[in-house]
């Protein structure tokens, strides 16, 4: 039975690509064949094939089935601004349907194990004026896995997202701590509380969900 995850942060640079490379790594390491989505990308380099963003094409690296870039990445913008503002500059509309609807066609027809839908940003990040990537995730109708910045704030910032995906009446199949490599003050303990308060099971990087 194939296994897929939308993915989400509290923040953007919270390390989403990060942890989804490691998960998908991962279930590579158990047998499975693994698929990385990165639908909606803003921040891209201009290259002799066209837009490429570097976390699409980190997960495409990690992902076993190698499709062409094309499909990982369909909403590729070269400036690192919110995907609504990114768009607009480019007059390329972009609507929650669209996007789901790409999502949904690649994973009706890849052949794979286990798959992560990678978002931007956080759980709110506007899509156009009325929508958000949320609306995308609740078309699609996915788990949610959620990376927490481990830094001052997180706590709240993890706990409000959770809330809104609930709300959403979506589920949150899990979580992961991801340390961001600064200092942070009483980190087990902030860990330790999140584990408290959170309503789904911390994930290892080392642990398939």
């Amino acid at each position: 039975m194939k296994k897929i995850y939308f993915l989400t942060g509290t923040d953007t640079g919270v390390g989403k690509t990060f942890v989804a490379c490691q998960l998908l790594r991962t279930a590579q390491a158990q047998g499975l064949s693994t698929l990385g989505l990165k639908p909606v990308a803003a921040g891209a380099e201009k290259t002799a094939a066209g837009l490429r963003n570097e976390d699409a094409l980190l997960l495409h690296a990690a992902s076993t089935l190698q499709l062409p870039y094309a499909l990982v990445n369909p909403f590729c913008f070269a400036d690192a601004v919110a995907p609504h503002l990114a768009a607009k500059m480019v007059s390329t509309p972009l609507n929650a349907a669209d996007i789901a609807q790409h999502v949904q066609h690649v994973l009706d027809t890849a052949d794979y194990d286990y798959a992560i839908i990678e978002g931007a940003g956080g759980w709110r990040v506007p899509v156009n004026e009325t929508e958000t990537l949320a609306d995308v995730a609740k078309l699609l109708q996915l788990p949610v896995i959620l990376v927490v910045g481990m830094k001052l704030g997180c706590i709240n910032h993890a706990l409000l997202t959770a809330e809104a995906i609930r709300a959403d009446g979506l589920t949150l199949a899990g979580w992961v701590a991801n340390d961001l490599g600064e200092p942070m003050p009483l980190l087990a303990e902030n860990i330790a509380t999140l584990e408290h308060w959170l309503p789904a099971p911390r994930i290892a990087l080392d642990q398939n969900m």
